[in-house]
């Protein structure tokens, strides 16, 4: 069972970019929730998935992920993980449209994102560490979207196929038998995940997957292990996949990480 995070209460930022940092326990989550400024937040060690109602969003080490003022979110770890978050005021348009991103960290951005996570909650705005925020809001604009996000329907049908994929991604069976079990053809249904999700019923499916190994890998489990828990037949399959979606290998990656 999940371990429920207690939130802290903050309305108002003292700063342009208020920077908090916390240690999230294995299995732990926290409620829904939203709050009126945008929130970055990384991991130096462990991976982030930030749950919103149109998506779900993993961060794993040299990436992070955007949440816009007011969008309702909750924030988990599967392994015990090291966040750090700055909150940013509504008013710094940073990314736009507001929306839910994950994003590839630079390796300027990183050292600006920890020494900004470093700093005083009552930092000198005015001073070296005014600057220094200045210079990361800058970067922060320029730092490249990564494919880590994962759509989720609206309509309940494909809802709960996503909800069945997710939770079992070793479940090999094709888009027929789901459209059939959910009362549709197989023509609706791609039609509909296409419309809802941006993606085909099989697109949907192997980015979860590979979104799933992404956790497996970085909590320690081998690859061939994580290829057989996502459903692939073959390790050097998965291999290709995970190189084809995130421009490295399974091993390369856990050793970047």
């Amino acid at each position: 069972m999940a371990t429920l995070r207690t939130l802290p209460t903050l309305e108002t930022l003292p700063r342009l970019v208020f920077p908090r940092s916390e240690t999230l326990a294995a299995d732990s989550t926290s409620p829904a929730h939203s709050h009126p400024f945008g929130q970055l937040s990384f991991a130096g060690d462990g991976v982030l998935l930030v749950r919103t109602e149109t998506g779900s969003h993993v961060a794993p080490p040299q990436r992070a992920v955007w949440v816009p003022p007011g969008m309702r979110h909750a924030v988990a770890a599967t392994r015990r993980a090291e966040m750090r978050s700055l909150y940013i005021r509504a008013d710094q348009d940073v990314f736009s449209p507001p929306r839910c991103l994950v994003l590839s960290v630079t390796p300027l951005a990183r050292e600006l994102l920890l020494a900004t996570a470093a700093l005083p909650a009552a930092y000198d705005e005015n001073g070296p560490p005014g600057r220094l925020v200045a210079v990361l809001l800058d970067q922060l604009a320029t730092l490249p979207e990564a494919a880590y996000s994962l759509p989720w329907p609206q309509d309940p049908r494909l809802a709960a196929i996503c909800q069945t994929l997710t939770d079992s991604p070793d479940d090999n069976r094709t888009a027929k038998d789901f459209a059939k079990n959910a009362g549709m053809t197989e023509r609706t249904l791609g039609r509909l995940f296409q419309a809802q999700t941006g993606l085909g019923f099989g697109g949907w499916r192997r980015r979860s997957r590979l979104l799933t190994a992404l956790s497996l890998l970085e909590a320690g489990k081998n690859v061939t292990a994580t290829a057989i828990e996502c459903g692939y037949d073959s390790t050097s399959a998965f291999i290709a996949a995970f190189r084809d979606a995130f421009g490295v290998t399974p091993g390369a990656f856990v050793r970047e990480g």
